[in-house]
């Protein structure tokens, strides 16, 4: 894709000049997000224009003019080109998301690992996921697995109501539960010992509320799906510094595990990266 546009602009920007505009850029429904370097904005209009040109689908361009922040987890973005709105609906695998791109978090990188997700959830299951935005890991196990409940819980108010719609959209009443609030105060007062899994795409929060995800399992044995964000240069590795930091903290918790599978989901900067850890939590101690 990236390639395909540098082509196509060759002939009125520099490559230094492109190099300067964006690694790679996300579409969301009909709406493209792009990221801009050194405040480029003039190259980066044509860059808005010449992909919705090569993306006869997509109606509006985004630069996004800061870093995702907060614990509603947004960014501020400026209109390149096209209807300036920021609502739309996005397909992925079977499910339709209804979002809005400035008010709430979506990545649409994640399409494979909520699949993967998904795909590990047995009929009948009861899952928590602490931070579900929009709900996508959420709908996405309610589509594919039958007989399962989804807990979903989300800290922002808009993305809890766009969650309530994408409900209705996906037609998964009383498979999906959206919940307002901060999930430790939810599992706390409603959710102890209910999960068969629980999910924690947050990776800002999770070894914080990695207590709570244990107290929300069930008394026999259960699953954490945990993502981190992990630095790693030179020799160092991102899965065995996410694993240990894990490790350390269940231990000192008293609880057994194991770590059933890791993968790195995505690069996220120079020596960055989100990392995926599938833990199998065997017995817990008396306290949880």
């Amino acid at each position: 894709m990236r390639k395909r546009l540098r082509k196509r602009l060759s002939a009125t920007l520099s490559s230094a000049e492109l190099n300067l505009i964006y690694n790679s850029f996300d579409i969301i429904g009909d709406i493209a997000i792009i990221k801009v370097a050194n405040g480029n904005i003039l190259n980066a209009e044509k860059v808005a224009n010449q992909i919705m040109t090569t993306h006869r689908n997509v109606k509006t361009v985004f630069a996004q003019s800061s870093p995702i922040l907060g614990d509603f987890r947004v960014r501020e973005l400026r209109l390149l080109a096209g209807e300036d709105k920021t609502s739309t609906k996005h397909k992925e695998s079977g499910c339709v998301f209804a979002v809005d791109v400035k008010k709430c978090y979506f990545s649409p990188r994640l399409s494979h690992e909520r699949l993967r997700i998904a795909s590990l959830v047995k009929g009948g299951e009861t899952v928590v996921n602490m931070f579900s935005g929009v709900g996508c890991f959420s709908l996405v196990i309610a589509k594919t697995v039958s007989k399962t409940k989804v807990f979903s819980i989300d800290v922002n108010p808009i993305a809890v109501q766009y969650m309530e719609e994408n409900v209705r959209i996906n037609r998964v009443y009383g498979k999906v539960i959206p919940l307002l609030g901060d999930s430790k105060d939810i599992i706390n007062a409603q959710l102890q010992r209910k999960a068969d899994r629980v999910l924690m795409p947050l990776p800002e929060k999770a070894l914080e509320y990695l207590p709570c995800a244990v107290s929300a399992l069930n008394k026999h044995s259960g699953w954490i799906h945990y993502y981190d964000f992990q630095h790693a240069a030179g020799n160092e590795k991102p899965l065995e510094k996410t694993k240990l930091k894990v490790a350390q903290k269940l231990d000192s918790l008293g609880i057994r595990y194991i770590f059933a599978f890791c993968r790195v989901v995505r690069s996220t900067g120079p020596n960055w990266y989100q990392t995926a850890l599938d833990i199998q939590v065997t017995s817990l101690p008396s306290k949880f």
